[in-house]
């Protein structure tokens, strides 16, 4: 799983030249869920989302989490994020199945909303357009071949 977290002032989708979810200040976060990935490490990329101290405090420090900083949060799914570049051409494989996918981006809204952010999303398998106003610009990438076996080892199923 991968994620791209932008900081931002605004940021909105629009599908087929409508308006379709926007945000104020908070996060756009652009996930790609992996054939690898499973409900855990959703959970636990949630859980590494909602904690993330990006957010600036009354100093200008990024000392505060989302939740902290009363900021939104602009889900969009975008499977590109797992593509192979090995090549000229990228190639997809890496990327889950679209159902499959679909499961996860549910229960990683899901996993958000239980953390208490705001979150609103990006219209699943359509065209989007993204407009944005960066905030910093901040833009942390997260991505859970680089998370810590012992880090969610009690969240692991037997065959994990």
């Amino acid at each position: 799983m991968i994620v791209v977290i932008q900081r931002v002032i605004e940021a909105e989708v629009r599908v087929e030249n409508k308006l379709f979810s926007k945000i104020g200040r908070g996060y756009l976060v652009l996930v790609g869920f992996c054939k690898q990935d499973t409900k855990n490490v959703v959970i636990k990329m949630a859980e590494k989302i909602a904690n993330l101290r990006i957010m600036a405090d009354q100093h200008g420090k990024m000392n505060l989490n989302l939740l902290q900083a009363s900021g939104e949060l602009l889900l969009v799914s975008q499977f590109t994020l797992c593509a192979d570049t090995s090549q000229r051409r990228p190639s997809f494989l890496n990327a889950l199945e679209e159902t499959k996918a679909l499961d996860l981006y549910k229960l990683l809204i899901k996993s958000l909303l239980e953390r208490g952010i705001k979150v609103k999303t990006g219209h699943f398998g359509h065209y989007m357009e993204i407009r944005l106003i960066n905030d910093g610009p901040v833009t942390i990438i997260l991505n859970s071949k680089n998370f810590k076996l012992q880090d969610y080892q009690d969240q692991l199923s037997p065959c994990g």
